[in-house]
């Protein structure tokens, strides 16, 4: 069940991509009445799910989950259907349009794509706001793996700032430290000291490429008391801290433990009475409590606080515009890394498994259109490339015509969409063989 969740959650968000983006190139299209000849979710070699006509444009659902397309009247694409260059050039095809309107075309699906994650951003702000855990919230600092280790971080540091810039949004203190050109500079509180770290450009791409920043900080779960909630623990108060528990019966005892591992042993001392190392008001003391037959104590621990910033709908617009554009930035950034060879994170490329995996095994429509708005701007950022093939490699040709004004010939034009769809074809076998050798392999 849980993973037919995560495929409907792929090929729902996949579905409305494409379909968006396709949809841009026809919208545009017929604004300059240039001809669809055929509009398609998927690829339909052979044969389609289903397909209808109206007017000039045969509609369909193909079979092949791998894009869809938009046929244009006139113009050299994926299908590559060259019948049209025997015939004399019509006013309602693509190639007897001015450069300026072909080039709208070409840059449509992209647009659209861009705007789709700016509404979905809109709506998460509006419906959602923006939640986030503050680095002024974790006062007890935080927990390193031991790839932070060896950049230098130790237990219990607290971000300060990153290249002087002052921390908040926990979630953003990873992005900063794998995506960059650059050494970092990070000062962190230490013992009530500040420390600064300056972390070389080669350690985090190695740190990288060894997929350190997997569980890179976690938040300490000390053991905080919220409320009382059984008799036996009456003693207790909220803000209390347990920092020790010894157990009456057997004598043994643990102290300075995480949360956890406490509860584990109070599972393990079940029907004892312990006696608690507490922390109130800057002074320890020692209470004894019971502890339940199920391993508990009759309190409930307080949790991290999340801070959310809500949005009316006129302030939802601008933030959802900001995030978009810091979205787009971040992976621009990241996709710059992936063409460096000294970074090896081309290695890193993932195919349909990569991007199906990221949906969770439960439905959750925030995190779903989140991951749709992300990927939708992927969408946008891939297409745009100048690569043969994709609207970037066409809208690069037009470009080129509208400086110099003269019309790129058809045999070119046929030539590198030969050679953008070999380069697609590979991108497409190497990112999905880097799935196959992850999942099944490695």
């Amino acid at each position: 069940m849980d993973i037919l969740i995560k495929i409907c959650q792929f090929f729902l968000c996949f579905t409305i991509l494409i379909g968006i983006h396709e949809l841009g190139h026809f919208l545009m299209a017929r604004v300059f009445r240039i001809r669809v000849e055929k509009f398609y979710i998927f690829f339909d070699p052979w044969f389609s799910i289903f397909k209808f006509r109206r007017g000039h444009t045969e509609y369909g659902l193909g079979w092949l989950p791998l894009g869809g397309y938009c046929k244009i009247a006139g113009m050299i694409d994926e299908s590559m259907d060259k019948e049209y260059q025997n015939r004399e050039p019509q006013p309602w095809e693509f190639r007897s349009k001015p450069a300026w309107k072909r080039f709208l075309v070409m840059i449509a699906g992209v647009v659209m794509n861009v705007l789709l994650a700016v509404g979905i951003y809109i709506g998460i702000c509006y419906a959602w706001g923006d939640a986030y855990f503050s680095n002024q919230d974790a006062k007890w600092g935080y927990n390193f793996n031991e790839a932070a280790h060896e950049l230098g971080f130790r237990d219990g540091d607290r971000f300060v700032t990153i290249d002087g810039e002052e921390v908040d949004n926990v979630s953003e203190i990873l992005n900063a430290l794998i995506i960059t050109e650059g050494d970092r500079t990070v000062v962190v509180e230490r013992d009530g000291r500040q420390v600064t770290l300056t972390l070389p450009l080669e350690e985090l791409i190695a740190m990288r490429r060894e997929k350190g920043y997997e569980n890179f900080i976690s938040l300490p779960q000390p053991f905080v008391i919220d409320s009382v909630a059984a008799p036996g623990a009456a003693a207790l108060h909220k803000g209390d801290e347990i920092v020790g528990i010894a157990s009456r019966r057997t004598g043994d005892s643990c102290e300075n433990m995480d949360y956890n591992d406490y509860r584990a042993y109070l599972e393990l001392h079940a029907g004892d009475t312990v006696t608690l190392a507490v922390l109130r008001g800057g002074s320890r003391m020692s209470l004894d409590v019971p502890v339940s037959e199920e391993g508990k104590l009759g309190v409930i621990r307080a949790a991290y606080p999340l801070r959310t910033r809500q949005y009316s709908f006129w302030e939802a617009i601008p933030a959802g515009i900001r995030k978009t554009g810091e979205v787009i930035s971040s992976y621009w950034e990241q996709l710059k890394m992936i063409v460096q060879p000294k970074t090896k994170m081309y290695e890193e490329l993932g195919g349909f498994i990569a991007i199906g995996s990221i949906f969770p095994s439960t439905w959750d429509w925030q995190d779903f259109w989140m991951k749709t708005a992300f990927l939708s701007i992927i969408l946008a950022v891939m297409n745009i490339l100048p690569i043969p093939g994709l609207d970037g490699g066409h809208a690069i040709f037009t470009f080129w015509e509208m400086i110099t004004r003269r019309k790129v010939s058809d045999k070119v034009l046929e030539t590198a969409q030969y050679v953008g769809l070999i380069i697609i074809l590979f991108l497409l076998l190497y990112a999905n063989g880097n799935d196959i050798y992850r999942f099944f392999i490695k």
